[in-house]
């Protein structure tokens, strides 16, 4: 699997990524999503590609304390092959790079086999809460 910055043309194949995976929630339009990415570190927003498929995204963020990560996403037909564990390596040093000493990334609790994935490469469990408040209502497509 390749990984690269994302494309504009590559709109269609992430929306449909997350939806397979399940991402999208009503409170999040995926393509505002996107677009809101595309104007903060679009170069932190990666696709893997096999045989000119996109099978894996992520984006990657630093707020100027933390790095984060967004939207992991492989298709279900990939996951258990490397190519989760591939985009996530691929973010890390690039958020290094920003300053970040820290990566942080959020997973519904409901989400038990992404958890496990990120405990098996390494990552554990922040003693926090965290609390949200949305700023702005989209419409999910």
């Amino acid at each position: 699997m390749g990984i690269r910055p994302f494309r504009t043309e590559d709109e269609e194949a992430v929306v449909s990524l997350w939806r397979r995976c399940n991402l999208v929630r009503p409170s999040n339009d995926p393509r505002v999503d996107i677009r809101r990415k595309l104007k903060v570190r679009p170069d932190l927003f990666l696709v893997g590609v096999l045989e000119g498929k996109v099978v894996a995204s992520l984006m990657a963020g630093h707020e100027g304390h933390r790095g984060w990560i967004n939207y992991p996403s492989v298709d279900p037909e990939h996951q258990g092959k490397g190519s989760g564990h591939a985009i996530v390596v691929e973010a890390e040093p690039r958020l290094r790079k920003s300053g970040g000493p820290k990566v942080n990334l959020q997973v519904r609790t409901s989400n038990t086999t992404t958890i496990e994935f990120y405990r098996h490469i390494g990552r554990s469990s922040d003693d926090v809460l965290r609390l949200g408040k949305r700023l702005a209502h989209d419409d999910a497509a």
